[in-house]
């Protein structure tokens, strides 16, 4: 990384500009260089270009989807306006020499490519006023007929950067930028049409700039990136509003960070300058990635380049070391900042706050409160609402709402949905109902969000038929339900054993445009096996395979609970050997489920067998599996076999609990030994200290 003076030196001393990226010159001519095209030439680029580049140029233009947005109806809202500004438009013509007869009986107009270019510039420059201009440009496409292209529209630009109609130049640019479908060749005719059309070289200067901003807007950076590096050949760059806003896609992007520091050093070569905002768009990257190292090194090394950090770039520092728990660095830096002569905002303090709710520090965050002489706002409120709301002290949640209103700060969502999810999660669905009609009281609309966790409380409770009518509330709202809310649902019914209902949301989820994915159509197979359809849940898993989808291993394991209720442990066994021969690793539940299965009917051979190949994959016993073959061997009397398995356990560092104790009681009993209970706990004694780690 490179940034002027010690920060390019100190942070990213190694980096070398590469040839084929921007080497800007820092002079920018006033004379354009001499390039010269042929009005028909084939615009094309190499291969890209699937046919005649004049055809593609027509059919690009001709649908009339460039005017959505555009404000065509308002410019054409009144007939009486429309002939006043044609007479207008026909004075100014003529003169400069246009015969054209009247316009409004359209008379004498040869109204192609070549003519409404002429007639674009001479409106503009009789008047110096862009506006009638763009109501040409308009009316002879929509009331004559006439073939807008590419061409045309990029003089139509120019001319309304020149009369300082920048936001319609901008309009017509996206609708540009959006025709480009990331093929090389259209940049190419765009770059050369701009070039060939343009007014003067400041209107030129613009023009590039507002066709890289609209490329970054449509997160078309390569594009953005392609279109700077033609731009040197004209030694043109862009506005600093424009590098910023490529600076910030750069960072978002992850794997152009370098070149981010590199475009930066360009920047200052150009003369820009840049100020502590730039900087904080690499901070925020650094701390987003969790690298507070060099995060800290940068916010260090600012004061050498003679840039004072602000109140942001400690805030961002402050908010990443919170979430990783960095409480003590967060408060240390809070105390320097008036050192350094920083006023602390509440935004910065309510980061820290935050922090210290979301892990229940909440002593320490009034603490701070008190040191700081913070007065609470809706943010801090929320922080400390939603702590109690997880922890499940309700009764202090809702003193706190109350505290929160009477002080004058009015809920917002966020609060309200706080409050109706710490009642659901208590299962108080009066008092989170309670909550909603508040909140529909105070005018504030419940979000998705709200609703879902509505749905989520009433299928734990089994009121599915309540859950669907909140479900089907949200589209009466006006909110649109998301795959989360959609799986809700699911779930409720499929644990109710209503299979229609599951597939008929499955079918209006598939409708409506929502792609199902792994959790949605676990809901489906796990919903199968409640029914006691574990093959036909095992016909849908392969099915699914055969068609791309890639099941995750709860997927798998719900088929094998299924399998193993039905008894059919040979079917189990063989969903538990595929998924041990692909690249997913079978967890320990699934292979208790088929474990506990065989023991149930006295199957410890197969029960062992598996138990050696589960440990062949690598896969590790937990206690419970453990305790599951051992009481399987009890079971029958096998004490001796038993007895291994405790051996292998404690070996591993796990060591015989109550269940254990209780399944070697059941042995010995089964042996009819005296005082089962006495014996089995003498073993276990003796087995720990002769194999204990």
């Amino acid at each position: 990384m490179k940034l002027l003076g010690s920060i390019f030196k100190t942070c990213y001393a190694g980096i070398k500009l590469r040839s084929q990226k921007f080497k800007f010159f820092s002079h920018m001519s006033t004379a354009l260089p001499a390039l010269s095209y042929s009005q028909d030439k084939d615009f094309s680029s190499g291969n890209d270009s699937p046919c005649n580049g004049k055809h593609i140029v027509d059919e690009c233009v001709e649908q009339h989807d460039w005017s959505v947005g555009f404000g065509v109806n308002h410019i054409f809202n009144q007939k009486a306006t429309d002939n006043d500004e044609l007479k207008r438009i026909e004075r100014t013509l003529q003169n400069s020499g246009w015969d054209l007869g009247s316009l409004g009986s359209y008379k004498n107009l040869n109204l192609d490519e070549y003519n409404i270019i002429r007639i674009l510039k001479d409106l503009f420059e009789e008047s110096g006023n862009a506006s009638p201009a763009l109501y040409f440009f308009i009316w002879s496409h929509h009331c004559m007929g006439s073939k807008l292209t590419v061409r045309s529209i990029s003089t139509m630009i120019h001319v309304l950067i020149a009369g300082n109609m920048n936001y319609r130049a901008m309009d017509l640019t996206l609708y540009l930028v959006r025709k480009n479908n990331g093929k090389d060749w259209w940049l190419n005719h765009l770059f050369r049409l701009y070039f060939e059309t343009c007014i003067n070289r400041q209107v030129l200067v613009t023009a590039y700039s507002m066709l890289v901003s609209c490329y970054v807007q449509e997160n078309m950076v390569n594009m953005a990136l392609k279109l700077l590096d033609q731009m040197k050949s004209l030694d043109i760059f862009p506005s600093i509003g424009v590098c910023n806003s490529l600076l910030g896609a750069l960072l978002r992007g992850g794997e152009h960070i370098d070149f981010a520091w590199e475009f930066l050093e360009e920047i200052q070569h150009q003369g820009m300058g840049f100020n502590v905002s730039i900087i904080n768009l690499f901070l925020q990257k650094y701390c987003s990635d969790s690298n507070l190292g060099s995060g800290w090194k940068l916010l260090m090394e600012m004061k050498h380049c003679g840039i004072s950090p602000d109140i942001v770039a400690f805030t961002t520092v402050i908010n990443s070391l919170c979430k990783q728990s960095l409480w003590r660095e967060a408060v240390s830096i809070l105390f320097k900042l008036s050192a350094v002569g920083i006023f602390m905002d509440s935004v910065c303090a309510s980061s820290v706050i935050h922090g210290f709710c979301k892990v229940g520090k909440m002593e320490a965050a009034f603490n701070l409160m008190k040191v700081f002489n913070i007065s609470p706002n809706i943010f801090i409120y929320n922080s400390l609402m939603s702590w109690l709301c997880t922890a499940g002290n309700m009764i202090a949640a809702l003193n706190m709402f109350h505290e929160m209103s009477e002080s004058g700060l009015f809920p917002d969502s966020y609060c309200f949905t706080t409050m109706i999810r710490g009642y659901c999660k208590i299962r108080d669905m009066n008092m989170a109902l309670g909550i909603l009609a508040k909140m529909l009281k105070s005018g504030i609309k419940p979000s998705i969000v709200t609703y879902t966790i509505l749905v989520d409380c009433c299928c734990k409770s089994g009121d599915t038929e309540m859950a669907e009518y909140f479900f089907q509330k949200m589209p009466k709202e006006g909110l649109a339900p998301d795959v989360v809310a959609y799986n809700t649902l699911m779930d409720g019914f499929g644990k109710k054993g209503y299979l229609h209902k599951v597939f008929e949301l499955l079918n209006i989820m598939k409708s409506s445009g929502i792609s199902p994915g792994n959790v949605t159509y676990n809901i489906v197979i796990h919903s199968l096996v409640v029914r006691g359809y574990a093959i036909e849940a095992k016909d849908l898993l392969d099915e699914l395979v055969r068609r791309g989808f890639s099941p995750d291993i709860v997927a798998f394991t719900n088929i094998v609970n299924g399998f193993t209720k039905k008894g059919n442990f040979e079917e189990a066994f063989l969903v538990w050997l595929y998924i041990s021969e692909t690249n997913m690793k079978p967890d320990v539940v699934m292979c208790s489920s088929i474990l506990n299965g065989f023991c149930r009917v006295r199957r410890m051979d197969d029960a062992y067998a598996l138990f050696v190949k589960m440990l062949s994959v690598g896969l590790i016993p937990d206690l419970i599996l453990y305790n599951t073959l051992i009481h399987g061997f009890c079971c029958t009397g096998d004490v001796a076999n038993a007895c291994h398995i405790v051996n292998m356990m404690t070996k591993q560092g796990i060591y015989p609990n109550e269940g254990t104790h209780k399944a070697f009681a059941l042995g010995y009993e089964k042996k009819r030994v005296r005082n089962p209970s006495e014996v089995a706990t003498c073993k276990l004694q003796q087995l720990v200290l002769e194999y204990g780690a």
